[in-house]
């Protein structure tokens, strides 16, 4: 199961597992997404290659008109999984 809510704030809300049979639904969000925000990710359990090429691109796309993504409540797994992609250097990780 999925879940991506966006509150007042404009904070992108993640939750369950974001594999390739939900980027479609994460990606109607993203798409949305002008300028930086804050994508919280307690309680996300899981990310695929998929999720974070989605990831990727939004930042990309919103780095290039001067914004970006700041990720926050990364668990110790995903944290990981960021650090061994090098993600770590392309987005801000709080």
């Amino acid at each position: 199961m999925f879940e991506i809510t966006r509150d007042e704030n404009g904070t992108i809300s993640l939750q369950g597992r974001l594999d390739a049979s939900q980027v479609d639904t994460a990606r109607a969000v993203f798409n949305q997404v002008t300028e930086s925000c804050k994508i919280d990710f307690a309680k996300l359990s899981y990310i695929s290659s998929a999720g974070l090429g989605l990831l990727f691109g939004t930042q990309k796309r919103l780095v290039d008109s001067g914004g970006g993504l700041t990720l926050v409540n990364l668990n110790p797994h995903i944290r990981e999984l960021f650090q061994i992609a090098g993600f770590d250097n392309i987005f801000d990780i709080d």
